[in-house]
């Protein structure tokens, strides 16, 4: 690490013991629908009437609805008829995911950059994270979604700490800040988020391959989805050696197999990214 490098790290670090670090906020839009959600009082009529503000949500959670990964054996039509196949939980959940885009945009170029680059890789292994959860747990779909969506969260302040305080620095340097900082960052934002235990340990633990745990969880579920989607590709770790990560055995997966081979898996990735992306 460059002097420059553990200069800005430890300015990051004073700013969060300070409580001056600007962190992310989520839009209006989901912290309204996850609280409704979160009312053991609130109905249907509830969460429609509040995702019912937002036209563009709206639209995205019928085309859900509809897709070939939803699909049931009629059409959707309005907000109503979504909520009520999907449930309160996983409809929240759903806009949770579909509004957090609008979070990684920023002003310089560089910043915007990366923030979309993030955004792309999110949802790219949110997508795997779903179809993984559907086929190999009994955990949520939707929330494994959301688990591969705010994986590296912890890299927003980051890059919105640089862009504020124009400190010029060059790719690599920003990385290695990224990849130092976002997972106690990441953490951190999702207890203000007040999201719940098994997701706020995601950015901590999903890069802790001989991490130890009775079940497969959600942080197994965006380790998998990392390690896939670099498969074969020139960001895949060769140094890893995948036999010994040990989510692929909670999950009843062979470490050596390549799930984008599957025409089926692959299909329904594509479907569940697609989902996420405007």
């Amino acid at each position: 690490m460059s002097d420059l490098e553990r200069q800005i790290k430890q300015q990051i670090i004073t700013a969060i013991d300070q409580d001056k670090l600007v962190l992310p906020t989520l839009p209006e839009v989901a912290l309204k629908v996850r609280s409704v959600a979160e009312d053991p009082d609130s109905t249907i009529a509830h969460l429609v009437a509040v995702l019912g503000n937002d036209a563009a949500i709206t639209a995205r959670i019928i085309k859900v609805c509809n897709s070939p990964l939803l699909r049931g054996s009629r059409e959707i039509s309005n907000l109503n008829m979504a909520v009520s196949r999907l449930g309160m939980q996983y409809t929240a959940n759903l806009a949770t995911a579909l509004a957090m885009e609008q979070m990684f945009q920023a002003t310089t170029e560089m910043i915007d950059v990366r923030m979309r680059e993030i955004w792309r890789t999110s949802t790219e292994i949110a997508g795997i994270c779903h179809v993984l959860a559907s086929h190999f747990t009994k955990l949520k779909p939707d929330q494994a979604t959301l688990a591969g969506l705010i994986h590296k969260i912890g890299a927003l302040p980051i890059l919105t700490f640089i862009e504020e305080h124009e400190i010029r620095i060059n790719a690599v340097q920003l990385d290695n800040l990224i990849d130092t900082l976002h997972s106690p960052i990441g953490s951190y934002i999702l207890r203000k988020w007040d999201f719940a235990p098994e997701l706020r340990m995601v950015p901590k633990e999903h890069s802790n391959y001989t991490r130890q745990v009775p079940t497969a969880d959600y942080a197994d579920l965006v380790m998998v989805a990392k390690l896939q989607s670099t498969m074969g590709t020139d960001q895949m770790d060769t140094s890893l050696d995948w036999t010994t990560v040990t989510a692929f055995e909670r999950l009843g997966l062979d470490p050596q197999v390549d799930m984008g081979e599957s025409e089926d898996l692959t299909a329904e990735m594509a479907a569940a990214m697609a989902l996420l992306n405007s």
